[in-house]
């Protein structure tokens, strides 16, 4: 609109040297959104670089056209507009001849006039339509604060999706690549494909009804912001301090569904609220959920995954689905972030004790709210880390500010004039105003049977090699897959490192790279404000492990701890020492070694950062338990 409103500014000075020269064809060379650069000047052997925003003449503006008419000299009535204009330059100048009769009738005016008021005219009408367009569209898209805090959450969003495209009308027949699935995999898969293959046409069709997001701000970053906009802006501040949204691209990074087919340049097009019922590998054809067939040439299942809800909740109905709920998208996030800031919902229960139910529990917590979290095992993040270490962040969780309520699980419900209550194992009665259910997620594989791809039936997930492939050209990542680890044997990751590299890796092999699955990921978790720690590898509590912590004015401390289920003929002779012996009550820094068969599967660093490179390479090696206590200086715990 800038170089719009310069160009309408220079229009009186145009018309007037237009006057002179007839406006002759040179008019329609002016390349309007360049205007503000250009560096043409009426002097081609001097070109003075003009700022944005200077005015400048036509001539400097407009370049010398091989339509342009020589200069002409301009008549004496233009240079000296008050004099009286001789009956000669009547013609020239474009004006009445006043000497002459008229007989009554008005002369037609000069057609640049009528051409330069069309023009404006035109112009303006298109700012302002533009102007509302714009407006109408970013509130729509970003919502009214003020009107959504008046109004409440139950009317915010509606459980029916939204198609964009709304109709199949708009798909290709054919596309080169299709994506099932729009997460964190997916974007980074067609990242890879654009890399390798610049002009490559990308369909990707999502159940979703967002552009690609990431996630792991949902239950961290985001509720630690305290500006009352964030469920507007959804900014959060990164470890450098730079502060991002969680969506990866705007939506103008993509292409429209319907103008993908027709692109020279290729492009990338995002479906929403779409799903892929079906599909039909010998054949390369996917059907969507409106009956609509489409071929591919290369295909990508990134379907990620969905939370598991209680079976005691399964059938919950009405506004009962509101007051218990999953907690996994950004919709999700914005519904618990409404009851944050209700002051009319005072106790919420979180049940589940991994990452996510301890996450939220800590960070809700810091947002002044009554937390109960509720779990079956004994301490939070059980299964896990090892159990000193998970005692120990249980306290740090009830510092925060958290209700723990461990060996319990919720056995049934009332619900009475609006008041939920809900019933544990142990009889006792918990009153809450919202539940959020975490106690996992399970791969999206319900295109498997029908699509006769073959899935693990204890780990879960569509079941690949170790280039991502399932079948010829159609290739898995993210969530949904169950892979080959060529060093920890058959896996299956849910953790965001793992779906930004499976699916980096998935768009390069897609486009014939041919490489294998190698990288170790890593996850990493916060809880609160003095618990935080990075993780590689096997991380199960139901393995042996070895920690190395630092204890303040003593040397360090290095603790074993078996588990029940494991042979002690493999473990250490060191033991976690006893309470009356003595008390280790600091965990605050601090590397823990997962063990199977003596060999080093899995590390934590507690506290400990920017060490996962070591980590990585302690893996790779294949260390063996007697060396850890040299491995453990490596990570040089008292640097931080």
């Amino acid at each position: 609109m800038l170089s719009y409103g310069r160009v309408i500014g220079r229009l009186p000075k145009l018309a007037r040297h237009s006057r002179a020269n007839h406006f002759s064809r040179p008019l329609k060379y002016i390349r309007i959104v360049n205007v503000h650069n250009l560096w043409y000047s009426s002097n081609t052997n001097d070109k003075i670089y003009k700022p944005p925003g200077t005015t400048i003449k036509p001539e400097e503006c407009v370049p010398e056209s091989r339509y342009s008419k020589p200069k002409r000299t301009v008549p004496i009535c233009e240079s000296h507009p008050n004099a009286s204009c001789p009956p000669s330059c009547y013609e020239v100048c474009g004006k009445p001849d006043n000497s002459q009769k008229s007989n009554g009738k008005k002369p037609f005016p000069p057609y640049w006039k009528i051409l330069t008021t069309l023009f404006i005219a035109g112009v303006t009408i298109y700012a302002i339509s533009s102007s509302n367009w714009i407006t109408t569209k970013k509130t729509d898209s970003q919502g009214d604060v003020s009107k959504r805090k008046k109004n409440g959450r139950r009317n915010r969003r509606s459980f029916e999706k939204t198609k964009s495209p709304p109709t199949s009308k708009s798909f290709p027949s054919e596309i080169p690549y299709l994506l099932i699935g729009g997460g964190t995999a997916a974007f980074f898969a067609f990242r890879s494909i654009k890399s390798r293959d610049p002009r490559a046409k990308v369909l990707v069709i999502t159940e979703e009804e967002d552009l690609p997001y990431m996630r792991p701000p949902l239950s961290k970053e985001l509720w630690y912001n305290r500006d009352e906009k964030v469920d507007v802006q959804l900014l959060f501040k990164q470890w450098n301090g730079a502060q991002r949204n969680i969506f990866y691209e705007p939506p103008e990074f993509y292409s429209n569904v319907s103008d993908l087919s027709q692109s020279d340049k290729g492009g990338i097009a995002v479906a929403t609220g779409w799903k892929v019922t079906k599909i039909d590998v010998p054949n390369k054809t996917v059907l969507l959920d409106d009956g609509y067939e489409m071929k591919y040439d290369k295909c990508l299942i990134a379907t990620g995954a969905s939370p598991k809800n209680l079976p005691v909740f399964e059938s919950i109905q009405g506004d009962l689905k509101r007051k218990i709920a999953t907690f996994r998208t950004k919709e999700d996030f914005l519904d618990l972030e409404d009851v944050v800031h209700n002051p009319k919902y005072k106790n919420i229960v979180i049940i589940g004790g991994g990452f996510l139910g301890s996450e939220l529990a800590c960070s809700l917590a810091h947002n002044y709210k009554k937390v109960y979290q509720i779990y079956k095992e004994k301490f939070i993040m059980d299964q896990v880390l090892p159990q000193y270490l998970s005692e120990w962040a249980t306290k740090k969780a009830i510092l925060e500010g958290v209700n723990c309520i461990s060996n319990s699980e919720v056995e049934d419900y009332s619900y009475k004039n609006g008041q939920l209550s809900l019933v544990l194992s142990d009889n006792r009665v918990i009153d809450a105003d919202q539940v959020i259910v975490a106690v996992g997620i399970e791969p999206n594989t319900d295109l498997a049977e029908v699509s006769y791809l073959e899935t693990h039936p204890e780990i879960g997930g569509f079941l690949v090699n170790a280039e991502l492939e399932a079948r010829s050209n159609l290739w898995v990542a993210g969530d949904a897959a169950c892979f080959y680890d060529i060093r920890l044997g058959r896996r299956r990751v849910e953790h965001h490192d793992h779906a930004v590299v499976s699916g980096r890796l998935a768009g390069e092999n897609m486009t014939g790279a041919g490489k294998p699955y190698l990288h170790q990921s890593m996850f990493w978790s916060d809880l609160g404000s003095e618990v935080a720690y990075e993780a590689i590898g096997i991380v199960d509590s139901s393995l042996p492990t070895v920690g190395v912590f630092v204890k303040t004015a003593e040397s360090d401390i290095s603790i074993t701890s078996d588990n029940s289920s494991v042979d002690t003929t493999q473990s250490s002779t060191k033991k976690l020492p006893t309470e009356e012996s003595k008390k280790y009550d600091d965990f605050g820094k601090g590397v823990v070694f997962y063990l199977r068969d003596d060999i080093v599967v899995g590390i934590v660093l507690w506290n400990i950062f920017n060490r996962i490179s070591i980590a990585r390479q302690v893996l790779a090696r294949g260390t063996k338990y007697d060396d850890l206590n040299e491995v453990a200086k490596l990570f040089t715990i008292h640097d931080d």
